[in-house]
């Protein structure tokens, strides 16, 4: 059995931290001692598979009673959920209908330090890595030579150190791309101890860039661990997404190493998977293009986020609830005409996921769910047409981090920006373009900056690469691309450019008086 699936809600450790504005002084409680813990070398595995499932579940009841952080509600309060609406609902790809606090000043682009996802993401980023923080403090060789645990089980530890070190770099590049400058403790600083100094990008940045060069060895080669785990692909991955950004993060690019890892990822055996819609379904973790997941489950991941929540959220209307292998459309989400519009390739199969039966291209009423193009891409049924495991609330959709296509994107982006390698960027371009078609009878052989976030809104849509996407080509706050309800007007506005950072929350700056805000807040 998967591992993050079998024991994200099995582990014989309970651990549970608060939250609270100092979360990087947090100490994780279990029923016993941290040393009472980690003196048995079999509990490693198990707090370790809490540090996975905090990418999946909220809490340790689930779907709710015991949630991770508080101050919002718990099926809210989810990793990839919160992470999510933060990367997508200030995009052309996404909008929703809901009042609840913290999403209308999402689609308007109108949060500001107290807007309760954005805190709801900082303190859930947080939690994550003080739990990596203590696991990696008790796993260190500093540790190990103080206990008499075999050299077998001493190996196995080392493998899982290297395992939350890439967790904890995972958590920090979400720190360092929604917020920038942020706090910053790594295993050296003690619960407790005085409240974190303040990174500034650059140097956090560099900090995670030497953090997976440092693991890098000491991972499981690419494609060959345990589903869910990761490993030197996952590593690549991550590598390859900071060295893309780098230089809306550094002010430096790094084309080349963009490129050096994407190729990486392309030459381990990794697959673009035949069927477009089959990397979306409850079955999911068949495709061969999965490189890093948050796994899900419908029965041992039951939270009200995740794939759960992109699955309900894109339902209503019109659609027919068979079709998605659980209950209940939550009619909250759906893309605007701005992007829907750039489907203009003929037989994509892609678009076949862009719901128009009842829905209006035009919004005019954020409310109203039938206003706006409908998704169906996130499915509960399996490749077989089964449903799911739990044919109910919960889905068994995992949700894919990093996948193939992406990379062969980024690759002819950094291709085209480099100048250098472009013939080979064009050619991974063309098998991404080429699999949607279903033939190659759109391939092209230039490229353009335009052309590639096109392409990128087609293919990666709803998946919370939009927003990063949009700041690195300089068209998330400035008025060169509008869509519905940018800045909140109906037909789009630029914004200020202080809006391609977060703001830090305001009861963190109230607690810690080292930390500044970001400008503009």
């Amino acid at each position: 059995m998967k591992f993050a699936k079998s024991l994200a809600l099995a582990t014989s450790v309970s651990i549970l931290v608060a939250s609270c504005a100092d979360d990087l002084n947090l100490s994780p409680k279990y029923g016993l001692t941290a040393e009472q813990v980690y003196s048995d070398p079999n509990n490693y595995s198990n707090v370790l598979a809490k540090i996975y499932a905090g990418l999946s579940i909220s809490g340790n009841n689930g779907p709710a009673g015991m949630p991770d952080i508080g101050g919002i509600d718990e099926g809210f309060s989810q990793y990839v959920r919160v992470m999510w609406n933060l990367q997508q609902l200030p995009t052309d790809e996404s909008i929703c209908g809901w009042a609840d606090p913290g999403i209308p000043e999402l689609n308007s682009m109108d949060w500001n330090d107290n807007s309760p996802f954005v805190s709801a993401m900082y303190y859930r980023i947080y939690y994550q890595i003080s739990l990596a923080n203590e696991f990696i403090r008790y796993s260190s060789e500093d540790y190990l030579t103080t206990k008499d645990f075999t050299e077998a089980d001493k190996l196995a530890i080392r493998k899982m150190n290297a395992e939350a070190r890439y967790l904890r770099a995972l958590s920090y590049y979400h720190a360092l791309d929604l917020f920038g400058n942020v706090p910053f403790a790594d295993e050296s600083v003690r619960p407790g101890s005085e409240p974190p100094q303040q990174i500034m990008r650059p140097d956090l940045f560099n900090w995670i860039m030497d953090e997976l060069n440092a693991i890098e060895p000491s991972l499981a080669a690419a494609r060959t661990d345990e589903y869910g785990r990761a490993d030197q692909g996952a590593l690549w991955a991550l590598r390859a997404k900071m060295n893309l950004n780098a230089e809306v993060y550094t002010g430096t690019p790094r084309w080349t190493q963009t490129m050096e890892d994407c190729q990486r990822i392309i030459d381990a055996g990794y697959g673009l998977e035949t069927d477009y819609g089959y990397n979306f379904m409850a079955d999911n973790h068949l495709s061969p293009e999965m490189i890093f997941v948050a796994t899900f489950d419908g029965n041992r991941t039951r939270t009200y986020g995740g794939t759960t929540f992109l699955v309900h959220s894109h339902m209503g209307g019109s659609m027919n609830q068979s079709d998605f292998g659980t209950t209940s459309g939550w009619q909250g989400n759906r893309g605007t005409f701005n992007w829907s519009n750039k489907f203009t390739l003929p037989g994509d199969h892609r678009s076949a996921y862009l719901y128009r039966d009842g829905q209006v291209d035009t919004i005019a009423d954020v409310g109203t769910f039938t206003q706006g193009i409908g998704i169906t891409k996130w499915r509960n049924i399996n490749r077989d047409s089964s449903a799911g495991v739990e044919p109910g609330t919960f889905v068994d959709i995992d949700f894919p981090m990093f996948r193939l296509a992406d990379f062969h994107l980024m690759y002819a982006e950094a291709a085209v920006r480099s100048g250098s390698n472009v013939a080979s960027g064009v050619n991974y371009f063309n098998l991404v373009r080429a699999r949607a078609l279903g033939n190659s009878s759109q391939n092209i052989s230039t490229l353009t900056l335009d052309e590639i976030l096109d392409e990128r809104g087609r293919e990666l849509y709803t998946e919370g690469h939009r927003r990063q996407d949009l700041i690195r080509f300089g068209k998330f706050t400035t008025g060169s691309y509008l869509w519905q309800f940018k800045g909140g007007e109906q037909f789009g506005t630029a914004v200020g450019s202080h809006l391609n950072l977060y703001p830090l929350p305001g009861a963190d700056l109230n607690a810690n008086t080292n930390l500044e805000q970001n400008p503009g807040y």
